[in-house]
């Protein structure tokens, strides 16, 4: 793995990034948080966008291994509804961002020749009484992949130990 730089810690995870490519916790922007989050009633957000080489990630991240999964939505319908919303709050930075960076990665990750969908799911090791019900990431993904393919026709659910060639970052915690 390349030389890592940037790291994002969401929840109890820590994602570093190659360097040289661009990452940043996109749902903590001040673009998204002030100017476009109030947009049509709300809007939702992916947790971490990267850019790297020729390809733009919109990386969604979800720890189950305290906390069990309490929302009502389907998990592939959020994460699809966050898929949209971050790409027009991306349109939306990258014209009207106050923020420099900001700005720079939005135009950065718009200029990319593909653009991919990750959701970063991790799930107990072993059911128990309390949380029976399992996450099946398999049912997840072929849902997210009807869902979001005129965006990537290959969007990827994957947990820290089943990152995969490509994705120019590791996960701890």
């Amino acid at each position: 793995m390349p030389v890592i730089e940037n790291p994002i810690t969401e929840d109890r995870l820590t994602f570093t990034f190659a360097r040289g490519g661009l990452s940043s916790k996109y749902d903590a922007w001040s673009h998204y948080r002030n100017q476009f989050n109030s947009a049509f009633g709300g809007t939702k957000a992916v947790d971490v966008v990267y850019a790297a080489a020729d390809t733009g990630w919109l990386i969604e991240v979800k720890d189950y291994r305290v906390n069990p999964r309490t929302k009502a939505i389907d998990l592939a319908d959020e994460v699809a509804l966050k898929v949209r919303d971050t790409l027009a709050g991306l349109i939306s930075a990258r014209l009207h961002a106050n923020d420099a960076d900001e700005k720079r990665v939005a135009e950065t990750l718009l200029r990319k020749r593909h653009l991919r969908v990750v959701l970063h799911l991790e799930t107990p090791r072993s059911r128990s009484r309390l949380r029976p019900k399992a996450i099946e990431s398999d049912k997840v993904l072929q849902k997210l992949k009807t869902l979001i393919k005129a965006i990537d026709p290959h969007p990827c659910v994957v947990d820290q130990h089943t990152i995969k060639p490509g994705m120019s970052w590791a996960v701890q915690g």
